[in-house]
């Protein structure tokens, strides 16, 4: 019955394009989890009001976070090439990919974590200042655990995108099954490969929300 239904289909290729998709993704996202709440502190902390509120070193961060957030995940890949090259060695393949995937995904899980942050009540802060509370303390004992179911939705929504961002980086040999959706389904015109290969991004993209949500309901106790 499945080889009737989908005759072009080669299960060693698509478990393997599985396991490249499902590497990128983990990676990447647990890359742009830290990367993503360095940055998103950063921006505010350094915020007019905040604990370390400084005007030019917020700009800059901003900048870089809007700039690297604007540009279309296809073209940051292509301008991106030669710094891949550099520290993978290769600008093929799953690992190439993974530069661009977090670089591109990042800076949009800080603004995320940005948002999260500002919509923690101020009164908070403020007390546990009152009681002479380190900065430190105040990032690790408040600001994050407040913040954190936003924080694993916001996540959540980021690693779906980069499921979405793994089929792009076929365009540079990354693998996965939007490389096989393309190169076999789309070039070669073999609908059944490009209907799997969609129907088992779309299970991933099914199961990482679930996983997501159920964590965020865990955590949030309001």
């Amino acid at each position: 019955m499945f080889s009737e239904w989908f005759p072009n289909v080669d299960l060693e290729s698509f478990q393997q394009a599985t396991i490249e998709t499902l590497y990128m993704t983990s990676i990447s996202v647990i890359a742009t989890f830290v990367l993503g709440i360095l940055l998103g502190l950063l921006l505010f902390l350094t915020s007019k009001g905040s604990l370390w509120e400084n005007k030019f070193f917020n700009t800059i961060i901003a900048v870089i976070v809007n700039v690297f957030r604007s540009i279309p995940f296809i073209i940051l890949i292509i301008l991106l090439l030669p710094f891949t090259n550099f520290i993978i060695g290769s600008m093929f393949g799953p690992k190439a990919a993974l530069p661009a995937l977090i670089i591109g995904a990042a800076p949009f899980y800080a603004r995320l974590v940005e948002i999260a942050l500002r919509e923690i009540d101020r009164g908070v802060i403020e007390a546990a200042q009152a009681m002479g509370a380190k900065t430190r303390t105040i990032i690790f004992k408040v600001l994050l655990p407040e913040s954190l179911p936003a924080l694993i939705s916001g996540i959540t929504v980021t690693a779906i995108a980069l499921i979405g961002y793994t089929a792009v980086a076929a365009a540079i040999g990354a693998g996965g099954l939007g490389a096989l959706a393309y190169d076999q389904g789309f070039k070669r015109n073999e609908n059944d490969v490009t209907f799997l290969a969609t129907a088992l991004i779309l299970v991933i993209v099914f199961i990482l929300q679930f996983i997501g949500d159920l964590a965020t309901k865990k955590i949030d106790k309001r």
